[in-house]
């Protein structure tokens, strides 16, 4: 299905392949992408736009999208994780065409049900002398770095140097390490790195990264537990599921060029997939990449949706639950390291998939702006029709006791959906339509609540009170009435007129709002705020 949708695409020329000849190496078959997390906690922001950006390629070019769970460290497992995973991509609209959750013609998906199939690729190494066994104990590997701190070495490393001093099977006699092995001693499988070589790895957003092997260490790739590394596991995996294109996170670019000699090594560098590093995602302010710590500082929501924490059962509010809109918090994880080349900023998620390039992704890391993604979230909220908004703040409004009618509901929606920022504001800032203000602005207050404001707004009580009907021209025409009667300007009753039907200094267009109250609400209003504050 996925090749078949490739091929009509093709033919049609609707295939956006961003620089072609930069970005896809074989536009034979349809390009395959994948989203590898581990499932060490909760998905991370950068998480959800690494799976954003891969979607976004896979879709435009017809290709392949995959979820591959990586769980080779048992160690940093945690329960839930994955699901949490799962559900967050679902809920922003990112869909796969095989995975964990769905199956596929290359699964298993989850790399612990692939343990079996890594130690073959390990040995292949080991025989063909790009990898070698070390049997040190944890004891002597701390012996060695307190060695080389000792000797000035500010970062020690277990390398084409070092190797040679401990035991590993290249420096032991060939029947000392058949011994070790036959007696079933403890091992791990690890890169030769090539002592001094110049590696130069073509990344599509960053160019040509240039890396001398002198400064990498001999990375484990199989451990004594039978599990692969990270390393191992995700080189060997993206060949057996034929994978094109590699797009992940910034902090995974020092770890390519062994991927690239893992490719050599294996003599796969005709099926090497092309690789695209994206920026770091930074903190609000810019100084240094985000982290939890600093949605819990402003107190704001970190993960797409909730979060409970199985050691401590303690749960974390996401946007979803915190009233976000998923294409609202899409649109604005795209726009962080990626621009469409033009000022626009609210796109679809079609349009995402038509629009989007590798080569319009930034070296340099993108601000995690929470107040723009509020602006986001707002310019959505307005779209939706007031019929439909009531639909969504109906729980919140019977959950408070507020008793009204569904016509009723939509005008208020539709006067205060311009002023929300989120569905969940409103029962906070719609309160009054409701209620009778339960106390009322001090600034206000002390401003405009002077003599003769409370007169004016007794005799404003008593004009309404013989309007038969009130719409809000009738409503803004006695009022007129009273403010030329005292001999003043709209504008010294105007704010004060506001506070005694809301309590507050700031809200809708004014007699608009005071005709949905309706008359015998607007009269209490007024004769219980001359009660309340007095006649000035």
């Amino acid at each position: 299905m996925v090749e078949e949708r490739w091929v009509q695409q093709k033919k049609r020329g609707t295939l956006n392949f961003v620089a072609q000849s930069k970005v896809f190496m074989n536009q034979g078959t349809p390009p395959r992408l994948r989203f590898a997390p581990s499932p060490t906690g909760p998905l991370h922001p950068g998480g959800v736009r690494t799976a954003l950006f891969n979607y976004l390629l896979a879709r435009q070019t017809g290709g392949t999208f995959v979820l591959r769970i990586e769980d080779t460290d048992q160690n940093r497992f945690v329960e839930g994780a994955e699901q949490f995973i799962i559900d967050s991509l679902a809920w922003c609209g990112i869909k796969f065409d095989e995975g964990v959750h769905m199956g596929g013609p290359y699964g298993p998906y989850r790399q612990s049900e692939r343990k079996s199939m890594y130690r073959q690729y390990a040995t292949e190494l080991v025989e063909k002398g790009a990898a070698y066994y070390a049997f040190d104990t944890e004891q002597e590997l701390d012996e060695m770095r307190d060695r080389m701190k000792a000797s000035g070495t500010a970062s020690p490393q277990y390398n084409s140097i070092t190797r040679v001093n401990m035991k590993n099977s290249l420096s032991l006699p060939a029947d000392e390490v058949r011994r070790r092995l036959g007696a079933g001693d403890p091992y791990v499988i690890r890169f030769r790195m090539p002592r001094n070589e110049e590696l130069r790895v073509q990344d599509v957003i960053r160019g040509w990264v240039v890396v001398n092997t002198a400064q990498l260490d001999d990375k484990v790739l199989f451990k004594s537990d039978g599990m692969p590394t990270y390393h191992l596991a995700n080189v060997v995996d993206d060949k057996l599921m034929r994978i094109t294109h590699v797009i992940r996170g910034e902090e995974w670019l020092p770890s390519t060029p062994l991927h690239v000699l893992l490719y050599r090594a294996f003599g796969w560098e005709d099926s090497m997939p092309q690789f695209a590093h994206l920026p770091l995602l930074l903190k609000p302010d810019g100084d240094g990449k985000l982290s939890k710590r600093d949605g819990d500082r402003l107190g704001l929501p970190f993960y797409a949706i909730s979060w409970t924490n199985p050691e401590t059962g303690e749960t974390t509010a996401g946007y979803r639950e915190a009233g976000y809109f998923p294409n609202a918090y899409v649109n604005f994880l795209a726009l962080l390291g990626w621009n469409p080349g033009d000022n626009r900023e609210m796109f679809t998620m079609e349009e995402l998939v038509q629009l989007f390039s590798l080569e319009r992704v930034n070296k340099h890391g993108a601000r995690y702006d929470f107040q723009k993604l509020a602006w986001f979230n707002q310019q959505y909220l307005r779209k939706i029709a007031p019929a439909d908004l009531a639909l969504m703040v109906r729980p919140q409004v019977e959950a408070a006791g507020w008793q009204t009618t569904s016509g009723f509901l939509e005008e208020v929606c539709r006067l205060m959906r311009e002023r929300l920022t989120l569905v969940g504001d409103f029962s906070n800032m719609c309160i009054y339509f409701f209620e009778f203000p339960r106390q009322y602005d001090p600034e206000v207050v002390e401003k405009r609540w002077k003599s003769p404001v409370p007169s004016c707004f007794l005799s404003l009580a008593d004009a309404l009170e013989r309007v038969d009907a009130m719409g809000a021209g009738e409503l803004e025409s006695v009022f007129e009435s009273i403010v030329v009667a005292a001999g003043l300007k709209q504008g010294q009753l105007m704010q004060a007129f506001r506070l005694a039907l809301s309590g507050e200094v700031g809200g809708p267009a004014l007699f608009e709002m005071g005709a949905l109250l309706g008359r015998d609400s607007v009269v209490a209003r007024l004769r219980r705020a001359v009660e309340m504050l007095g006649h000035g």
